[in-house]
């Protein structure tokens, strides 16, 4: 190979390395302008997100700090997850940018409501997290404390659990979109999914076991929207079936 064809096969790679690191720049410059702005209400943010946490407290508890500098670090800790959510459309479509040259006219149709369709669904995750499994369970866990113990969660703690359980529901929430690709991907079909029913409600179920507190409630509550979920996507499967190649026309032609 000669130098020439050499520096030619390198300069595309440069140039997709260069495009990648501007875009990489574009997604820390957002969540950083947006991390600053939250920054200054951080102890507003938290005491939003304890919402579930204090309304359900018993009488004479309260929250706790244990660590030195956990009032701080908490709300900025929050702040700043925060303010990732809060900029995956922008993550997201810097990622559409760049390896959309790449795709087929077909993938292309497809890719833009399928992206639209997860920023919407993780959201959803979220709010069904912070609206429905959080207030069940500092209903549940303050009621089956032992005699003599006294129920005050660690900021630090509760801060950790809320944001596991977001980021939870926010995947799980992606079933719909994950059971169309596996249609229009040609990995699978809708009769052969629904087909194995039985096994993806058997699954919610040990998914749901796995991420959620220990009783039945908490664990039917993120296993049920995902079968209904799951459902969905095989409606949209069948409506929308992914469109086979004519090649017997090109062959013709």
């Amino acid at each position: 190979m000669s130098p020439q064809e050499s520096q030619d096969i390198d300069m595309p790679l440069v140039s997709h390395l260069v495009e990648l690191r501007d875009r990489l720049l574009r997604v820390v410059l957002v969540v950083g302008v947006i991390f600053i702005v939250l920054a200054i209400f951080a102890n507003r943010l938290y005491e939003l997100l304890s919402i579930p946490l204090s309304n359900n407290l018993p009488e004479n508890s309260q929250q706790i700090a244990t660590g030195v500098i956990s009032p701080f670090l908490a709300p900025l800790k929050l702040a700043f997850v925060t303010a990732v959510f809060l900029a995956i459309p922008v993550i997201l479509h810097q990622a559409w940018g760049f390896v959309s040259p790449g795709l087929y006219a077909k993938e292309k149709r497809f890719a833009f409501p399928l992206l639209f369709s997860s920023v919407f669904l993780f959201y959803a995750g979220i709010a069904f997290a912070y609206f429905v499994i959080l207030p069940i369970l500092f209903q549940f866990l303050p009621s089956i404390a032992p005699d003599g113990v006294v129920y005050m969660p660690d900021i630090t703690s509760y801060l950790d659990v809320s944001i596991k359980l977001f980021f939870a529901f926010g995947l799980a929430f992606q079933v719909p979109i994950i059971t169309l690709l596996l249609i229009w991907s040609g990995i699978s079909n809708v009769e052969s999914l629904a087909k194995k029913r039985p096994y993806i409600v058997v699954g919610a179920f040990i998914f749901g076991m796995l991420l959620t507190p220990p009783d039945v409630i908490s664990q039917t509550l993120l296993a049920i929207p995902m079968w209904l979920l799951f459902e969905v996507g095989l409606i949209f499967g069948k409506a929308f079936p992914a469109k086979k190649e004519e090649t017997t026309e090109d062959s013709q032609a």
